[in-house]
């Protein structure tokens, strides 16, 4: 089903968005974290962008697994899904997975990032969250940060809409912090029902390095201090690309 799902998404992810992945020649063996920012909203491409070019290079031989959000388990597409290669986010499943010598995708920032404002499309939030860091440790695999570029410029993200989140008490009803507004095509200002399409903005992504944790920071590494490096190399590397890119949406 995973093949069948890519071979359909390939020339769209190819011709709409324009996808490229770069820095995959350096993906290490094995088990591995993949900790990435989170972009485009409610139709983030991140992880269909980067398993396109990942199941190329490595084929079907070698899962992506993706950490996810549990509303993405309800209703009728839930076993699609789970099929595909998402599994619920918490540490017994990414454990499982990166032991298992799965390659294991995880956005820190969750829907906080991914619905950043456009305004801030370049600045690299995971909202305080630091439990990457001890899954990989406690897992003994490397984290391999990715950065991509070009998703908050599907449409124009305005604010997360914390407040308004808080005042409705979504947190409680939706585990969401967030009420996010954004302009959009085709019903404008939203909320973020009704859906706008996504804008065919050109979206880059770039593996980076892979980071060994206890070659880096020693047998008892300091999950504050990796989480410092960890943002600070990706930030640089959206940085690099948010250099190299001329025009918004055009790339």
């Amino acid at each position: 089903m995973t093949q069948r799902m890519i071979s359909v998404l390939r020339p769209m992810l190819k011709t709409y968005f324009r996808s490229e992945v770069h820095g995959l020649d350096g993906f290490p063996p094995g088990g591995a974290l993949v900790v990435a920012n989170h972009s485009g909203g409610q139709f983030p491409m991140d992880v269909p962008i980067f398993s396109v070019d990942f199941y190329d290079k490595f084929g079907y031989d070698r899962p992506v697994l993706t950490l996810s959000h549990d509303i993405l388990f309800m209703g009728p597409t839930a076993d699609f899904f789970r099929k595909t290669g998402y599994i619920r986010a918490n540490r017994e499943n990414a454990a499982k997975a990166l032991r298992s010598g799965g390659v294991v995708v995880v956005f820190p920032g969750g829907d906080y990032d991914a619905y950043r404002p456009t305004a801030a499309e370049n600045v690299i939030d995971f909202n305080g969250r630091k439990g990457y860091v001890s899954t990989a440790i406690e897992a003994g695999v490397p984290i391999v940060p990715m950065v991509s570029i070009g998703g908050q410029e599907t449409q124009l993200y305005l604010t997360r809409g914390t407040w308004l989140a808080q005042r409705l008490g979504l947190k409680r009803l939706l585990r969401s912090d967030i009420l996010p507004l954004s302009i959009g095509f085709p019903f404008g200002l939203t909320s973020p029902i009704p859906p706008n399409l996504p804008l065919p903005s050109k979206i880059v992504t770039q593996v980076l390095a892979p980071i060994d944790i206890v070659a880096e920071f020693g047998a008892d590494p300091d999950v504050d201090a990796v989480d410092k490096h960890v943002r600070s190399v990706m930030q640089a590397g959206l940085n690099e690309l948010a250099a190299k890119r001329r025009f918004p949406i055009l790339g």
